[in-house]
């Protein structure tokens, strides 16, 4: 049974259980949406309707919340009879089902039936559980933007490798992707730029074309639901102070316009750390917080992440307004005014039952006590963390950032970053070593991140994420032993079945031999960077 991610416990009889026309589902209180979704999928590709049965009969998928197990824990039994699947709650009964569905073959995740296919489920019971509650993956939508559809496919794919949290990248320099009706310029002019960089900042090339795109409210709802049926949390991401210019050439006013002509800034159409910063002025907070207050009717996510990377202090620097604001406000320097401008929004958020969380240059002046942290310059800024009591994803650039390369060779597209192999990915360790018992409960848990600055479209983002993806995943689910320990060998077996249902799913993944002819993109400059990456 080649099952990603690895089952905690896993118990095989000699048989199988065969699924037929007469298959049903018997739903149990809190199952409903995961009998619906796999009258939608399961049904798709076997072509059976899966009525309602009820658990006197044979052949019945029985579905049952069940006390005493943890949230997302589930417990799958094939009998000879039929199947149980019971969770902890909704969200483990759904993990158990995805189990299911990856027992029954890579067939099982097409749309639609191939003819003469059988169905059938090993005799066996497995126990699992998962070992973090955060197991995410950051989208970014404003470099290249992705339009609905492909969010939606993304979603499934989260799904599919029991990931969990779906951290959405809405706002940068080069796009603002969400409509706020409080402020309509910042689709109508931030969500297009007029061409593109193609290739990392220092190359020659660029994409003549206007390139961007938003989504409606009612998409963000659409998506929002979407992903609850999967028992998957989207965190939006809206940038501040820094990764702004999208929203400045919107509205010239957020900007440091002692410092700078804000009125001649345009939506910004190459790569990298952007001087242009948002003005710490009372105006720039009110307008932020009426984007907040639309965004929180759009999510419910406990978290709202607010940026606060890479921004320059540079125009602060230079601008009496921001001068005269830390001598207003008795500060030290620009870093605590950064600390201020993040401390505003964490209250604010908090006064509105949400928390606060951002990249780890929110530790840079001081964080205020209910803020989390996404540890992305390496383990320093979580450990930090979460030694001072805040919660932590851990996301280190040097080992997560699915964007870097995959491998040295010459005809890898786009290369940047330091090779993170599929093998790197899976010895990573979320937990820092030297972290206490009492300080590592402070890691809420492990994120991938995927910078689309040089990925043009879905096929580059399937090729930068798999299979590394479903590596990550297994990190994030499974109870693996220490990284030299792990066996990756036989995640490698485990993975060569898995490669049949990404293929099913039309997941443009990078195969083990390299990069296909089309997935290659000869004379386009990267930025390779040789040797390990830093562990720190």
């Amino acid at each position: 049974m080649d099952l990603i991610p690895l089952p905690h416990r896993t118990e095989r009889a000699e048989g199988f259980f065969e699924l037929g026309d007469g298959f049903g589902i018997e739903a149990g209180p809190g199952t409903e949406g995961t009998a619906r979704w796999l009258r939608g999928t399961l049904g798709a590709a076997t072509g059976f309707a899966l009525p309602p049965k009820n658990g006197d009969e044979y052949d019945v998928l029985h579905l049952s919340v069940r006390p005493g197990l943890d949230a997302e824990e589930y417990r799958l039994v094939v009998a000879p009879h039929g199947v149980h699947v019971q969770g902890g709650s909704p969200a483990g009964v759904f993990w158990g089902a995805q189990t299911m569905l990856q027992l029954l073959g890579p067939d099982a995740f097409r749309r639609a039936p191939l003819p003469g296919r059988t169905w059938r489920l090993p005799l066996t019971e497995i126990r699992d559980a998962p070992r973090f509650r955060w197991r995410g993956v950051m989208l970014d939508v404003a470099r290249h933007f992705m339009p609905k559809d492909g969010v939606l496919r993304y979603l499934d794919l989260l799904a599919a490798h029991k990931l969990n949290v779906f951290h959405f990248h809405l706002t940068d320099d080069q796009g603002w992707r969400v409509e706020i009706r409080k402020y309509p310029r910042l689709t109508e002019v931030g969500s297009w730029r007029a061409r593109t960089k193609f290739g990392h900042r220092a190359s020659p090339l660029w994409e003549e074309k206007p390139h961007g795109g938003h989504y409606t409210q009612d998409d963000i709802r659409e998506i929002v639901a979407y992903a609850a049926e999967r028992h998957i949390t989207v965190v939006p991401e809206i940038d501040v102070p820094g990764h702004s210019q999208a929203a400045i050439a919107a509205y010239p006013e957020l900007g440091n316009t002692d410092v700078v002509d804000t009125t001649a800034l345009s939506v910004w159409d190459t790569w990298g750390i952007n001087p242009n910063v948002l003005a710490p002025t009372d105006n720039t907070l009110r307008f932020y917080e009426g984007v907040f207050e639309e965004v929180l009717e759009l999510f419910p996510s406990e978290f709202i992440h607010v940026g606060g990377d890479e921004c320059p202090k540079d125009q602060w620097r230079q601008s009496p307004a921001a001068q005269e604001r830390i001598r207003e406000l008795g500060l030290k320097d620009e870093d605590e005014l950064q600390a201020w401008f993040i401390g505003h929004f964490d209250s604010w958020l908090t006064a509105r039952g949400r928390r606060l969380i951002g990249w780890d240059e929110i530790l840079e002046g001081g964080l205020a006590k209910g803020a989390a942290v996404s540890s992305w310059r390496g383990y320093a800024g979580g450990v930090a963390a979460a030694r001072a009591g805040h919660d932590v994803v851990m996301c280190p650039e040097q080992q997560v950032y699915l964007d870097h390369r995959q491998d040295a060779g010459a005809d890898e597209p786009v290369p940047i970053g330091f090779v993170r192999t599929l093998e790197d990915v899976y010895r990573f360790e979320p937990v820092p070593a030297e972290l206490t018992p009492d300080e590592a409960r402070h890691v809420l848990g492990t994120q991938a991140n995927l910078w689309t600055e040089v990925m043009e479209d879905r096929a580059r983002v399937d090729y930068q994420a798999f299979p590394r993806l479903a590596a990550f995943a297994e990190v994030a689910w499974s109870g693996l032993p220490a990284p030299a320990e792990r066996d990756f060998a036989g995640f490698e077996r485990r993975l060569a079945a898995h490669y049949g249902r990404l293929d099913a799913l039309g997941v443009a993944y990078r195969p083990p031999t390299g990069p296909r002819p089309w997935q290659r993109r000869p004379g386009v400059p990267g930025r390779p960077i040789d040797g390990p990456p830093p562990n720190r």
